[in-house]
C-alpha cells in the first residue's frame, strides 16, 4: 500500500475499524520514519516462534509476522486465525519454494531442527529473501560455508538468531571491555544450561536431527560471552564431556566444560548441560569485575560490578530488538551485529571442541584472527 492510499484510508476512519488487515498496515511505514516495515514469514512453528518469535513480532518496529511455513494443518488454521495471515502467505515445506513470487515476504527465518537449517537457508536465498537462521548456524562449517555462499550469490542478507547480540547487557559487556573500565580482562568464566527431563524422544537429543547435544543448544551461549567478555577471539581450546544420566542422553552430549586461551593472556572457562542449570557471565579484570546473572536467559537479565553498580536496563523482548536490528541493516546499512561470518565462527569452535573431547582433551589451536568477526 502507498503512503497516499494508506492516508486516505486513515481520513475515512478505516483503519480504526478494522476493515484493512496487519498486512495493508504493516507496510506503511513506522514512527522512525522508515518507509516500510519488511515482512517476516517463520518457517517451522514449534515453542520457540510460538512463544517467543510470534510475540515479539507484535512488538517490532520495522518488521512484522507476515507468513509461516508449517508441516501441519492444524498449525496453518490456527495461525491464520490468531495473527490475520492471508491464505496466499501460509506455505508447507513442499511448496516452500514458491514463496520466490510473494512480495509480503522479505524476509525468511528459519526455525526447524539444526540440521534443517542449511537446506531452507538455502532455500530461501535462492527464492530472494533475506534470511534469519537461528542458531546454531549449521549442523557443521561446511554448511556455514554453503549458506553463506548462497546468500552471497543471491545478494540477500543473512543473520544468525544471536538474540543476545541485540540486548542492551551485551553492549554494556563489550563497553567495559572496550573502555577498560576494570582494566584488562584476565580471566572470564560462563554457564549455560538447563535440566532436560520428561521427553527423551525431543529433536534436540536425536544427533542427526540437532547435530549435537548441550554444546550446540545451549554452549553457543557460553562461547558468545567468553568472546565478548574479553574482546577478542579465542586462540585455543581444550575440552572434557561428563555424562551422568546415559540413560537419558542416549545420542547427544549432556554435560560439557572448556578452557580458552585469548592472545592477551587471559584465560577462559566455559560450562554447559543439558542436565544442570547455569546461566551466567563473570569477567574478573585487573582493576576489578563485573557479571551478569541471569545472563542467556529471555529476561529481566541483571548484573553487579565490583564497584557496586547495578547493571539494570528496562526490559524489552530480545527477540524484537534482535528481529528490528536486522531489519534496520537490510533498510539502512547499519551493522549486522549477527552475520554468517560470527555463526560460522561459533562452528568452527563446536568442532574444535568436539575435536578435543575425542582426542581426552587436547588442545586444539583455533586460526580466527582472518574472520573479521571478533565479538
Amino acid at each position: 500500500m502507498k503512503r497516499r492510499d494508506f492516508n486516505q484510508l486513515l481520513s475515512k476512519g478505516l483503519i480504526g475499524s478494522g476493515l484493512i488487515g496487519p498486512i495493508a498496515f504493516a507496510k506503511t511505514g513506522s514512527a522512525t520514519g522508515l518507509e516500510k516495515k519488511l515482512g517476516i514469514a517463520l518457517v517451522g512453528l514449534g515453542s520457540y516462534s510460538t512463544y517467543q518469535l510470534a510475540p515479539a513480532l507484535m512488538d517490532t518496529e520495522h518488521c512484522y509476522l507476515a507468513g509461516i511455513v508449517t508441516g501441519t494443518k492444524e498449525k496453518e488454521k490456527i495461525w491464520k486465525e490468531k495473527y490475520s495471515i492471508p491464505e496466499r502467505n501460509i506455505y508447507n515445506y513442499e511448496n516452500f519454494d514458491t514463496i520466490a513470487d510473494n512480495d509480503d515476504i522479505d524476509i525468511v527465518y528459519v526455525v526447524l531442527p539444526n540440521s534443517m537449517h542449511s537446506d531452507f537457508s538455502i532455500r530461501a536465498a535462492k527464492a530472494g529473501k533475506h534470511v534469519i537462521c537461528e542458531k546454531p548456524m549449521a549442523v557443521s562449517v561446511a554448511e556455514c560455508d554453503a549458506i553463506i555462499d548462497a546468500c552471497e550469490k543471491a545478494k540477500v542478507k543473512l543473520s544468525v538468531g544471536y538474540r543476545m547480540q541485540s540486548d542492551p547487557y551485551t553492549n554494556e559487556v563489550k563497553k567495559h571491555i572496550r573502555e577498560k573500565t576494570f582494566g584488562e580482562p584476565l580471566f572470564v568464566s560462563s554457564d549455560a544450561g538447563y535440566i532436560s527431563r520428561g521427553n527423551p524422544n525431543q529433536w534436540r537429543l536425536n544427533q542427526d536431527l540437532s547435530g549435537g547435544g548441550a554444546l550446540v543448544n545451549m554452549g553457543v551461549y557460553s562461547i558468545q560471552t567468553s568472546i565478548y567478555g574479553t574482546g577478542s577471539n579465542p586462540i585455543s581450546v581444550s575440552a572434557q564431556e561428563f555424562s551422568t544420566r546415559p540413560e537419558y542422553f542416549k545420542d547427544t552430549d549432556e554435560t560439557i566444560t572448556a578452557q580458552f586461551e585469548f592472545p592477551n593472556g587471559a584465560a577462559g572457562h566455559m560450562f554447559t548441560s543439558h542436565n544442570a542449570n547455569g546461566n551466567r557471565l563473570k569477567v574478573h579484570c585487573s582493576d576489578g569485575w563485573f557479571e551478569l546473572d541471569p545472563a542467556h536467559s529471555y529476561g529481566p537479565i541483571s548484573g553487579r560490578t565490583s564497584k557496586g553498580n547495578v547493571i539494570s536496563f528496562p526490559h524489552r523482548s530480545q527477540q524484537a530488538l534482535q528481529m528490528d536490528d536486522f531489519a534496520k541493516h537490510i533498510l539502512t546499512g547499519s551493522t549486522n551485529v549477527a552475520p554468517g561470518a560470527m555463526g560460522k565462527r561459533d562452528m568452527i569452535i563446536v568442532e574444535a571442541i568436539y575435536k578435543s573431547i575425542k582426542k581426552d582433551g587436547a588442545k586444539q589451536i583455533l586460526d580466527l584472527g582472518t574472520m573479521g568477526i571478533v565479538t
